[in-house]
């Protein structure tokens, strides 16, 4: 069973390292992950055959490459990505498939590079099944299959259902088939991703459009995959999702396609968040403390540009103080703060609700100069990073037995403008 993770507001290390040691060693903003908690979460999952990390939660070649050696395979949505992850020390083909390409779309980019690279394919529209007979004959495909419904902690994370683009609507299943036949490709796996976050009841009415979609198509289905959307937990009230209960129900659903098709069925998961969320911690400086009429405000020197999530989907973070000088009362009082950002833009705050609405946090009473850190961020943090306002890219380390390990340098000023040219007219 997975041990819940506790949000301490007050926090002096990392890792076993002291915070005022990574600041000065490496500056502010700066992501830091944690390999043993990736490691505890991968070991979660041993249950299942396959455990595929989808890449996008967290692309760093570093992060690949240490879930590759815990014996993790990868989901790539993008040639970029299987880029990073052939970086990371993946192969490109092999049973079962290192790398597997996941996407609604082929771009022309992907197509000429599955032409060229044996690269097992996860397609998201009837199109590409066609697209892919055209460059590949006799190769095999996964359907992702949308069967109509979803879920979500956000109705922007919830990948099922009409109002969502993902995946092969179910009722256009037997034009797939047509299309696998005539393309001469055959269809060996199924995938049914429905949205982040997920509950047992829910999770029966997937397993039964998966088995019922199996059998539609037949013995030639010789992998299923549950898909990722594992919750995390980003509160103390949230609970860990019981992964023993919620492998015996996939494995009941694999076991009975197993009997009906007299072969073994290969059953994979593909979690991204839940493997690299709760190792991630964005370390930042308070650079500011001021009133906004009864609001008090902390300003940090990391910005949306760093940590989408807040904004884009009203997400929680934990958030804890580390002070640069000790106390020496031992008694340190607590305050209601805003926490935002460095950016011109009046969304750039930390502690906002879904919709934008401003909420304040009880935190530590803290001065310009101390430390304030963003925690659970391991997971589409950096991935989303963006120069808005021409601010560069953080760095990040991993933090592995006790010793800090850079694994990207931070973006310097001349960064941001490489590639850009002034043209002579």
């Amino acid at each position: 069973m997975a041990t819940p993770t506790t949000f301490p507001v007050h926090r002096t290390q990392i890792a076993g390292i002291p915070i005022s040691h990574l600041a000065e060693t490496f500056g502010t903003p700066t992501y830091f992950y944690d390999s043993e908690k990736i490691a505890e979460r991968v070991n979660d999952l041993k249950k299942f055959d396959v455990i595929r990390f989808a890449q996008k939660a967290n692309s760093n070649i570093a992060i690949l490459d240490f879930v590759r050696r815990q014996g993790v395979l990868v989901d790539a949505v993008s040639v970029g990505e299987i880029h990073r992850a052939v970086s990371a020390g993946y192969q490109l083909n092999g049973t079962p498939s290192p790398i597997v390409y996941t996407a609604d779309i082929f771009d022309r980019d992907a197509l000429d590079f599955l032409r060229k690279n044996p690269v097992h394919c996860n397609a998201g529209s009837p199109e590409m099944i066609t697209q892919l007979g055209e460059i590949r004959p006799n190769a095999e495909i996964t359907l992702r299959i949308n069967p109509g419904f979803g879920h979500g902690h956000s109705q922007k994370t919830n990948t099922g259902g009409d109002s969502s683009k993902h995946g092969i609507w179910h009722e256009q299943l037997p034009e797939c088939i047509n299309r696998a036949a005539a393309a001469k490709v055959k269809i060996s796996g199924l995938h049914m991703h429905i949205g982040s976050g997920t509950d047992f009841e829910h999770l029966s009415m997937v397993c039964a459009s998966m088995k019922s979609t199996a059998l539609s198509i037949g013995p030639s289905i010789t992998t299923i995959s549950a898909g990722g959307g594992l919750p995390t937990p980003y509160r103390e009230s949230d609970k860990m999702i019981d992964i023993d209960r919620y492998f015996e129900i996939w494995d009941a659903t694999r076991k009975e396609l197993e009997t009906a098709f007299h072969h073994p069925i290969c059953l994979e998961i593909e979690p991204g968040r839940y493997l690299s969320a709760e190792s991630g911690y964005l370390l930042s400086e308070i650079r500011a403390v001021k009133k906004m009429g009864d609001k008090l405000y902390y300003l940090v020197d990391a910005g949306f540009n760093n940590l989408a999530r807040p904004i884009m989907y009203g997400s929680y973070h934990p958030i804890s103080i580390s002070h640069r000088a000790a106390n020496d009362s031992n008694v340190t009082p607590t305050v209601e703060a805003i926490v935002g950002g460095p950016l011109c833009e009046s969304g750039d705050i930390f502690t906002q609700e879904e919709g934008g609405f401003v909420c304040s946090r009880e935190l530590p009473a803290a001065k310009v100069g101390d430390f304030l850190i963003i925690e659970c961020a391991g997971a589409y943090g950096f991935v989303m990073s963006s120069n808005y306002n021409s601010k560069p890219f953080a760095a990040e380390v991993l933090l592995h037995e006790q010793t800090p390990y850079p694994i990207r340098e931070r973006q310097t000023n001349e960064d941001l403008i490489r590639g850009e040219k002034i043209p002579s007219f």
